[in-house]
């Protein structure tokens, strides 16, 4: 065996068992952190789908019974397929319009020829730090006759600063001879952002999009404050009723006494949160592709 041999394979002893020592570390450490966010989430499956009768004092993941009468009862209630319509007509509205805002804003501010960029680039930057306050917005939302209309939930967050600085990091990450070669061919600046730059944008565009899906999905305070009528609430503001308040009520429309005898209020609350977080989780296959590139490449240049 040649010298060279006996070191690179003396080192490679050296080096295997700290590097399986790290490596065995960083799985467990993983396993461990799996495990604790995916418990609650399963033991939650397992409540929602488990008879009203069921033990719950220990914390098992397979009902006794599988009874889908907790669904049955969340599904039915008014308030609850009202606030669904609600949340989607929200998310299905705020993401195009947040999106399109925030490349119709990124893209001038990545160019740096662009006039003042620096400053309206720190005074977007300085509403990530600073605002109005709750009394002003509200002020603000009730001059303009906003209440209790959906746009009330969608104009104030139109532009989020964080998520368009994200964009432009990523617009200025592009090469710019793409866009030099378009000028020659006689193309201009809306031909170029649609044509080419938005295309090869889409994992940060998917990223951010998915982003402010789940921002608006979860989102529940502004519809408290700003919608008063309990048909137009969304649904997230139902399921916080429901987990926090334990509103009777609610829980009791459209169910008979039979359904009371058979169901517990911890099943209720239980399906409610699966309702409302199943489709969301849902959407992230879809993106996931685009997620890691996405975050990595908009955030390199700043």
């Amino acid at each position: 065996m040649s010298k060279d041999m006996k070191i690179k394979r003396k080192n490679k002893i050296k080096h295997s068992i700290p590097s399986l020592i790290f490596d065995s570390m960083n799985y467990l450490f993983m396993i461990i952190f799996c495990v604790t966010c995916l418990y609650p989430f399963l033991f939650l499956v397992s409540m929602s789908l488990s008879a009203g009768t069921s033990n719950f004092a220990s914390l098992r993941l397979i009902p006794e019974v599988i009874d889908f009468s907790a669904y049955r009862r969340v599904l039915s209630n008014e308030f609850m397929v009202s606030g669904f319509i609600n949340t989607v007509i929200r998310v299905g509205i705020a993401v195009p319009l947040v999106m399109l805002a925030i490349v119709f804003t990124a893209y001038p501010l990545s160019k740096k020829y662009f006039p003042h960029r620096g400053f309206w680039t720190g005074f977007i930057v300085f509403t990530m730090f600073f605002s109005g306050g709750l009394i002003p917005s509200y002020l603000v939302i009730r001059g303009l006759g906003l209440l209790d209309s959906i746009w009330a939930l969608i104009l104030p967050g139109l532009i989020p600063a964080y998520n368009m600085i994200i964009v432009r990091n990523y617009f200025m990450s592009l090469s710019p001879d793409l866009e030099e070669s378009a000028r020659i061919d006689g193309a201009n600046d809306f031909t170029i952002l649609i044509r080419i730059i938005l295309p090869i944008s889409a994992p940060i565009i998917a990223t951010v999009s998915l982003w402010t899906a789940v921002g608006h999905w979860n989102a529940w305070f502004d519809s408290m404050i700003y919608i008063q009528k309990a048909s137009k609430q969304v649904l997230q503001v139902v399921l916080r009723r429901i987990v926090l308040e334990g509103t009777q009520e609610m829980m009791d429309l459209n169910t008979g006494m039979d359904d009371m005898a058979s169901i517990s209020p911890d099943n209720i609350k239980a399906a409610t949160i699966m309702v409302a977080t199943i489709p969301i989780l849902l959407v992230y296959p879809f993106v996931q592709k685009y997620f890691v590139k996405g975050i990595m490449v908009g955030s390199l240049k700043g």
